[in-house]
């Protein structure tokens, strides 16, 4: 299992996500700009003294990304899928990917894989989305259930 954030924006977000990673031992892939340093002082707190425990890889972009995991699957996250992460069959070599905080991934990328782009269920749909680390962790321990418990 993999997780992919595209172009992190809040370095807080980062490091509650690389604390998650490293707890999971899950792979933590960061791709192209971020808008933080990762040896930031805020990311490093949030990860507190985790951070030596998290495998994190960069990536200049998503080419680069399908490139260092030929033999994964790539799942897009995002509030306008219609597939509820519910309703979705997970793997051990997906590789779930995130976009930025205050934009989300592309709609070319997500129209072109639109097969494999899965959302968190909003049950009060006055709200717009959830904190990216949250969904994060909601989504990698769904999948981590998923596969843990099939094997």
């Amino acid at each position: 299992m993999y997780v992919a954030l595209v172009e992190p924006e809040i370095p807080h977000n980062t490091g509650n996500i690389a604390r998650l990673c490293a707890a999971t031992r899950t792979d933590l892939h960061i791709v192209g700009v971020t808008g933080f340093r990762l040896d930031d002082r805020a990311v490093r707190r949030a990860g507190l003294d985790y951070w030596d425990e998290v495998s994190i890889q960069r990536e200049r972009d998503l080419n680069a990304l399908y490139s260092s995991l030929p033999e994964a699957r790539f799942l897009y996250f995002s509030t306008k899928a219609e597939t509820s992460l519910w309703d979705f069959n997970f793997e051990s070599n997906d590789c779930l990917v995130f976009g930025p905080e205050t934009r989300g991934l592309p709609e070319s990328l997500l129209r072109a894989n639109w097969d494999r782009c899965l959302k968190v269920p909003m049950i009060n749909l006055k709200v717009r989305s959830l904190n990216l680390a949250n969904t994060v962790a909601i989504v990698l321990y769904e999948a981590l259930r998923q596969t843990l418990h099939a094997s």
